[in-house]
């Protein structure tokens, strides 16, 4: 079995989360004695491929089969050997996909990736990789944490739930050991990640105060430089956690809260268990005890329910509240929710693609404007790469999180390393991109 095994090349598509799941199982394949090529797109030559795939949207879906298909073509050429898939698509079409797929050498879930390794307790006895060791597929600068999985809340048009699973928390003391590991092997950056960072500790009987309390113990970790939150739930959002971001400097004054919608019809039908009122305060207050935070937000358009009136109070809460990030997407039907068994979508694609174009037309106006504002301040900036056709540095500010967020173009005759955090006067502005010099 080992020697079948010996260059593995994994394909991480979806979100960060699925990313540190294939760490992981990158770091029981070394554990064994199996190399591993993190990639993109083609495996290396004659490897075993591990596609971890996503199921959350039907773009994500069908990108994932696609990947699969692809790697099967190259099975078939002898280019690869063997194709093995894991991940959220297959929990949640497993049965599906092994009618559908023969030539799979293996099909694993959301929770049982770890055996495509095979028995590695067997075969190594004694072995002392702890659950949360990974090997990082990219600078080892930052890296995401993910403190629980799965989700409680089953919104409307939202999957997740049946993919995942209900909600549950990691313990605070594995998640400390996991950051003050990484920080040995040089990670000064933390995105913390889960589903639902708002419910972070409930089912651990520590209440409301759990995130706080993590976040607190974290920054308190000595070399630990930036911390970012993801994903946070506006309903019963944990407001013991603000003091804290403001508190410590090293916790980056950014927030990453998926607000959907604004108009109460449209959150009822979405069953967010929030009022647009309701949304507007806890915003309020976010903005308040914490000053000078952005607020990265994702919005939906095109739900059931969302008439014209709906749509354009959801421009008008755009306008008024200059969200810092923002995303946006078109309701797509997802198998198995609520809104799929229940909701009409009668919205036609081209009025929710209509929608989706004139929403992000008002946030890129928005977004430019932010950035604007940042011409002339000093910014606290961690480096993540030299560009040599630019001839500058490429970095981010704290209220840049990684792949998703704006950068800063850094001018300097110093040589400076990745990872590395500088005081940097912001010159100019380029849409949404800052031009800097130390």
């Amino acid at each position: 079995m080992k020697e079948q095994r010996k260059l593995v090349s994994i394909i991480s598509l979806g979100c960060s989360k699925n990313l540190v799941d294939s760490e992981r199982l990158a770091r029981l394949f070394d554990s064994a004695g199996i190399s591993v090529k993190f990639t993109e797109d083609k495996p290396a030559e004659g490897s075993l491929a591990v596609v971890n795939t996503c199921g959350f949207i039907g773009d994500a879906k069908e990108e994932s089969i696609n990947t699969i298909l692809e790697l099967i073509n190259l099975k078939k050429e002898g280019y690869i050997r063997g194709v093995y898939a894991m991940g959220c698509l297959t929990e949640r079409y497993r049965e599906e996909l092994t009618t559908e797929l023969p030539e799979l050498d293996g099909i694993y879930g959301k929770f049982d990736w770890k055996a495509i390794v095979g028995e590695i307790e067997k075969l190594h006895a004694g072995n002392t990789v702890r659950p949360w060791e990974r090997i990082l597929s990219g600078a080892p600068h930052y890296t995401y944490i993910k403190i629980s999985e799965g989700c409680n809340r089953f919104c409307a048009f939202c999957a997740i739930p049946l993919i995942t699973g209900r909600h549950h928390s990691r313990p605070a003391d594995e998640i400390l050991a996991e950051v003050s590991d990484l920080v040995s092997k040089g990670t000064v950056e933390f995105n913390i990640i889960a589903q639902d960072l708002s419910s972070y500790g409930r089912d651990l009987d520590e209440g409301e105060n759990a995130l706080a309390s993590l976040l607190d113990s974290m920054a308190n970790i000595e070399g630990v430089e930036m911390i970012r939150l993801h994903y946070a739930y506006p309903s019963d959002f944990p407001y013991s956690i603000l003091p804290v971001m403001a508190r410590h400097e090293n916790i980056c004054k950014y927030l990453d809260i998926a607000l959907q919608h604004i108009s109460d019809k449209v959150l009822e039908n979405m069953r967010r268990h929030i009022t647009g009122k309701e949304t507007r305060e806890l915003l309020e207050r976010i903005r308040r005890e914490v000053p000078g935070i952005h607020i990265r937000t994702t919005l939906m358009v095109g739900f059931p329910g969302e008439d014209e009136q709906a749509f354009e109070e959801l421009m008008q809460f755009v306008s008024e509240q200059k969200f810092e990030r923002m995303g946006a997407f078109a309701y797509c039907e997802e198998d198995g929710t609520f809104a799929a068994r229940h909701l009409d979508d009668n919205i036609p694609e081209e009025v929710k693609q209509e929608r989706l174009d004139k929403l992000m037309a008002l946030q890129h106006e928005i977004g430019c404007e932010v950035a604007q504002a940042k011409a002339g301040t000093t910014q606290r900036v961690i480096i993540d790469e030299y560009d040599a056709s630019l001839d500058a540095y490429v970095g981010r500010t704290q209220y840049d999180s990684p792949e998703v967020d704006c950068v800063v173009y850094v001018r300097s005759e110093k040589n400076l390393q990745p990872g590395s955090i500088h005081s940097v006067t912001i010159d100019s502005v380029e849409d949404f991109d800052l031009w800097g010099s130390l």
